[in-house]
Parts: structure tokens; sequence; C-alpha cells
């Protein structure tokens, strides 16, 4: 009988075997990666929920230039609420989309103030009905700033890992999340995506991966590099 997630939707099935062989993966991650977390830098919740909503088809590293300026002349909820997209741009036109990000950023900030009295919600339904949030944005919020496991971030380097480590044979984000739900414990979803986003970031990297080098790519990966 399939899994269901805590979201209400049936997860797929999975064999005792493939249970274990992704248990071992994740345990050859975290002694490689003992230290992955999440690459946004952030001291609340809505500072992270901003800087998630920025890092989209932008780089962490770009939007950790822009964000420290940003949240020092905006600190709260609040003052994001109380002024223009235009009045933003000037802080973050370093990054990519600038202007629409502008746009979701005060609308979602509004929205927090008016509908959950200055606080980021917690639950996935809640965060999804914010300007610029889809299901990736809240998982990195509800798993990082919450420690609330409901899915998986499922980015470039997670899909292109989960497919080579042979976690998955799906193509889309919604179903290659729901292969890894179903393949790992639920305490382990947030941590999860920080271990394959740090390996796909060192060494099973998109163009010219460092493959061979790892004992992890040496023993699950099966692609071209390997």
């Amino acid at each position: 009988m399939s899994a269901t997630s805590k979201a209400g939707f049936k997860l797929p099935d999975k064999t005792v075997a493939e249970k274990r062989r992704a248990s071992r993966i994740y345990a050859a991650l975290e002694q490689a990666y003992p230290d992955a977390t999440c690459a946004l830098d952030y001291s609340s919740p809505h500072e992270l929920l901003i800087a998630t909503i920025l890092s989209a088809q932008s780089t962490d590293v770009g939007v950790n230039k822009a964000t420290p300026e940003l949240f020092r002349r905006f600190p709260g909820p609040a003052d994001y609420a109380a002024v223009t997209p235009e009045d933003l741009q000037p802080w973050i036109n370093s990054i990519g989309l600038y202007r629409n990000k502008s746009k979701a950023i005060v609308e979602a900030m509004t929205r927090v103030m008016e509908a959950y009295d200055g606080q980021v919600p917690e639950t996935m339904d809640d965060l999804l009905s914010l300007r610029g949030v889809a299901r990736k944005t809240a998982n990195v919020v509800l798993g990082n700033a919450f420690n609330i496991n409901v899915g998986v971030v499922v980015d470039t380097h997670v899909s292109r890992l989960a497919t080579r480590l042979g976690l998955t044979a799906n193509k889309t984000p919604d179903k290659i999340e729901r292969d890894l739900m179903a393949l790992f414990p639920r305490p382990k979803w947030t941590q999860l995506s920080h271990l394959l986003i740090a390996h796909g970031r060192k060494i099973c990297k998109a163009r010219h991966a460092l493959c061979r080098e790892s004992s992890i790519c040496r023993g699950y990966c099966d692609c071209e590099y390997c």
C-alpha cells in the first residue's frame, strides 16, 4: 500500500531494497558533507522567505551579497508592506528578475501582515497563498526556519543527482519530490536536499563533473562521468 504524505497525496511504492540503498546513499553523503546546510543567509523566517523568493533563477551567492543591506533597511515584514516595489528595487537590482521579485516581496509581506499578524505562516497551504511562493520555496522555509518536514526541496542540483544516483526515473520536480519522500524517512527530508546540493556543487556538476574523484559516485552513480 502506498504511503500518504502529510500534504495528502499518495507516495509511490518503494521496495525494502530501494529504501536500504537510499539509506546507504544518505549515510555516505552525510559523512562527506557533515556541515551541509541552507546556503542562504538569514536570521528570521521572513528573511529566509524573502531570500528564497530572490533566489529563483539566481545564485545563492548573489542573493547573499544583496540581502544584508536590504535586511538592514527593511528589518521586518511591516517595513516591506509599507513601501512600493520601486522602493526595494535599488537594493536588489543586482539580482535577476528583480522587478518582478520586488512586487512579490511587497505583496507577500503585505499578506503576512494582514492575514497572519506579521508572522510567516507555518503550513504549506498558507505559504502557497503568498505571492512568489511555490512548493519549493515553501519547503525551504518550512524545513529550515521551522524544522517542519512536509516535502523535499527539488532544485536543479537535486533533480540532477536524484536521477544520476538512481533515486528517480521521473523528470518533473513534483514527481521527483514524491520519489524522494517515499525513499527517505520524513525527518531527513530537509537535510537530504542540503546533502544533494552540496555534492552537486562540489562533485556531481551539470558539466565537467568530477565523479571519478568521489566514492559516492563510483558506488551509486551510473552517468557518463563515472
